[in-house]
């Protein structure tokens, strides 16, 4: 992960509550980021503002030939699953073939990486997370600018992260695990699928608002098997991976990161129940290259926005824990770079470097 990142130092922040910290200075690093923001918000707002350019899009035909969904995860995680799905219903609505492309490693960026670098043609989409924002947030020497060179064109859908435990971890409610790891410090670690994750910086977010102490254990791949194997304790999943496991009780589930309860899993508490104020929501989306003709990017986030709507998508996504979640390339752009503003926070105040 060397070649794709570098150390970054960061500054103490005051006690003002988290998300209400408010940078009063520009550093360096700010004022690089001002002008590729407006371009990212600027080619979302284009999109939208040129809607009767769809009717190229259909005169051009696209799609013909076949499409890659570049996937920056391994098979069998949440975003192969929405990718999956998603793409199922690409192939079936625009007669071409949406394969999903896994490359996984350094976090996503390589996947990012590769769609960044492609022909903008619209023929190799990315399948964006939560944790694309998180990384845009912590690493500053990539080989890309996610928001220069990758541009928004629609939303999925928002999911909850569930804290799912081996059920031979001896605490059965988010009291008691509190209770555990502070009696039991630096005992008890908690698995992701690397640094700067989503998953880690929920895990971060619990640690700052709690006290506890657990160790962080980073994957590159699949961290599955070694949770149920009882060789990590804990793990933030995305509600689509860990829906199945919580559900036949290979996995016990403590608590979920968004606000209120989720309806997929009623029984489970929000986080923010024992906790005030945690919440932390995953999310889905598709971004193109940057520079990939208007039309094509309105075409996709149509047919994207019908699947919201379609019944028994929609039912399918739920099914999975994933609130279907339309918008229009601007609103996803904006939304985008809120994620990004926001994860830049909890990460300089909690500290979170890269190897």
């Amino acid at each position: 992960m060397s070649a794709l990142c570098q150390k970054r130092t960061f500054r103490p922040l005051s006690d003002t509550p988290l998300f209400d910290i408010i940078d009063v200075s520009l550093n360096s690093r700010d004022i690089a980021m001002k002008l590729p923001r407006r371009k990212f918000l600027h080619l979302a707002t284009a999109a939208a503002a040129l809607p009767s350019l769809a009717g190229i899009a259909n005169a051009l035909g696209y799609p013909t030939r076949p499409v890659h969904i570049v996937v920056g995860f391994p098979p069998g995680g949440a975003p192969d699953i929405i990718a999956r799905l998603i793409g199922q219903w690409l192939s079936e609505r625009l007669g071409q073939q949406f394969f999903v492309d896994s490359r996984p490693g350094a976090a996503g960026n390589i996947g990012t990486e590769i769609v960044a670098k492609a022909p903008p043609d619209g023929y190799t989409l990315l399948l964006a997370v939560s944790t694309t924002a998180v990384n845009a947030a912590l690493y500053t020497n990539l080989n890309f600018n996610f928001i220069r060179d990758v541009a928004p064109v629609a939303s999925i859908g928002g999911t909850p992260f569930v804290m799912v435990f081996n059920p031979s971890f001896p605490a059965k409610t988010i009291p008691e695990f509190i209770a555990y790891t502070k009696a039991n410090p630096g005992k008890v670690n908690m698995g992701s699928q690397g640094i700067g994750t989503t998953p880690h910086v929920c895990g971060e977010l619990f640690k700052m608002m709690t006290g506890v102490d657990f160790v962080h254990v980073p994957y590159r791949v699949n961290l599955m098997p070694d949770l149920l194997a009882g060789q990590v304790h804990f793990y933030f999943g995305p509600m689509p991976q860990a829906i199945e496991y919580i559900k036949d009780g290979r996995l016990r589930a403590l608590g979920v990161t968004t606000a209120t309860r989720a309806e997929a899993l009623p029984d489970v508490p929000a986080i923010g129940e024992f906790v005030p104020g945690y919440t932390a929501v995953g999310w889905f989306g598709i971004c193109v290259p940057s520079g990939a003709p208007i039309a094509i990017v309105d075409k996709l986030n149509a047919e994207i926005s019908a699947g919201a709507a379609d019944p028994t998508l929609k039912a399918r996504l739920i099914a999975l824990g994933v609130e279907p979640m339309v918008r229009t390339p601007s609103e996803f752009g904006k939304f985008v770079v809120d994620e990004i503003d926001k994860w830049t926070k909890v990460i300089e105040f909690a500290g979170i470097q890269t190897l």
